[in-house]
């Protein structure tokens, strides 16, 4: 089966299609600015150049056309129809607690993503745009919603509640849903397989850092806890967004700003984090220059980003009573050196004992960082979610036949 994994955003799409027989990637790549008449598709077949267009694409329904073109493309295509893709696999943010797990495209399930549209607006309505645009360019291909938030459906309720009025939560659901639900399930398994351990014996808190973040406490192979809330403002410092608040502070800013409900979610969202402390820029790449280069600014952001990321670690290992494993991934957990050995460096009391020529060796398989002493592994393990909505996809349209 050959399945077409997309990822839409507002304005942008970024498409993996894979040859399940053996999972291999037969080409990826991402149509940007989509809405506008300088659009770009990037097209990137494996063990070939890159393509680049630049077209005006107005909608995702063009977009997704534009991507089976030069899938099937004489030149630069790798099928030789769109009869080829038997599959498509959508990454949707938000399931609710409808969704304990992936599902087909149906009536019923698009219907429960619009009403989830209030706890994702930024990225439920461009999912089922995808959704939408693929059906158009695909009629009767079988089409399966992946959700980040399922995996953290495990969560017992003293983990997802908020201490705020119950009513709150029988009539609109307020709870703790997570994110980054299909990274955490596969670091999380791919940590234990090279570990050569079953998931299920190991107390694992898997560290998703990117320019969004996310931690989570991993037993026995389920989600416990994780640090993103009702939403993915919740927890860490991250990119753009602020993480932990005080809640007062929301009316208390509104009020002094004359803010509207909309401009202080957009400062929450958009203009704060790294951004905000730093000043210079929300990519971590850029923070550790500037701290390197003695800005005070960006030293100030990292050591805030860093504190935050070890204190949840640290809330979580209390979680569990212990923590086996932990698992750096995502782009700045995989790349950011001198965070994983500032954050390891003040774990020695779980017994973390990191070897810094280890933590250095920069690679894109699962490695250890940590010294043969060290009683907790610490490992680097590359996130692909792409690649569990690929599995899930088939798994679910086989067994739908």
């Amino acid at each position: 089966m050959k399945v077409l994994v997309i990822n839409a955003g507002s304005s942008s799409l970024k498409y993996q299609l894979y040859d399940m027989t053996d999972e291999s990637v037969l080409a990826k790549g991402l149509v940007e600015r989509i809405g506008m008449d300088s659009s770009i598709l990037t097209h990137k077949p494996t063990g070939r150049e890159d393509v680049t267009e630049v077209s005006e694409i107005l909608e995702h329904t063009t977009a997704i056309r534009k991507v089976i073109d030069i899938l099937t493309d004489k030149e630069n295509g790798v099928l030789g129809s769109v009869d080829e893709i038997q599959a498509v696999g959508h990454r949707v943010v938000h399931g609710g607690e409808a969704f304990k797990e992936s599902a087909l495209v149906d009536d019923a399930s698009k219907a429960e993503i619009r009403r989830l549209f209030d706890l994702a607006p930024l990225h439920n309505p461009a999912a089922m745009m995808g959704i939408r645009a693929a059906e158009s360019n695909m009629p009767g291909v079988p089409q399966v919603m992946v959700f980040d938030t399922a995996f953290h459906q495990t969560m017992p309720e003293k983990a997802y509640l908020y201490a705020i009025p119950r009513v709150l939560y029988k009539k609109y659901k307020v709870r703790r849903y997570g994110a980054h639900g299909t990274s955490h399930d596969y670091v999380s398994k791919t940590a234990a397989e090279y570990l050569g351990r079953p998931v299920e014996d190991l107390k694992i808190i898997t560290c998703h850092v990117g320019n969004g973040g996310s931690v989570t406490a991993v037993q026995g192979g389920v989600s416990v806890d994780t640090s993103m809330g009702m939403t993915p403002l919740e927890g860490l410092m991250m990119g753009t967004r602020s993480g932990d608040l005080d809640p007062a502070i929301v009316p208390y800013v509104m009020n002094k700003e004359e803010l509207s409900v909309s401009e202080v979610n957009s400062m929450l969202n958009k203009h704060s984090g790294l951004l905000a402390i730093s000043g210079i820029s929300s990519d971590m790449r850029e923070i550790t220059e500037g701290m390197e280069n003695g800005d005070a600014n960006s030293t100030l952001a990292f050591e805030m980003y860093e504190y935050r990321l070890r204190k949840y670690i640290g809330s979580y290992a209390a979680a569990m009573n212990g923590v086996d494993v932990i698992v750096f991934t995502a782009g700045v957990g995989e790349n950011s050196v001198v965070l994983r050995q500032k954050v390891c460096e003040q774990l020695t009391y779980l017994g973390v004992e990191v070897d810094e020529a280890l933590n250095a060796i920069r690679s894109g398989e699962p490695r250890r960082i940590t010294t043969a002493n060290s009683k907790v592994e610490v490992l680097v393990v590359p996130t692909n979610e792409e690649l569990v909505i690929a599995r899930d996809t088939h798994r679910i349209v086989l067994n739908s036949k």
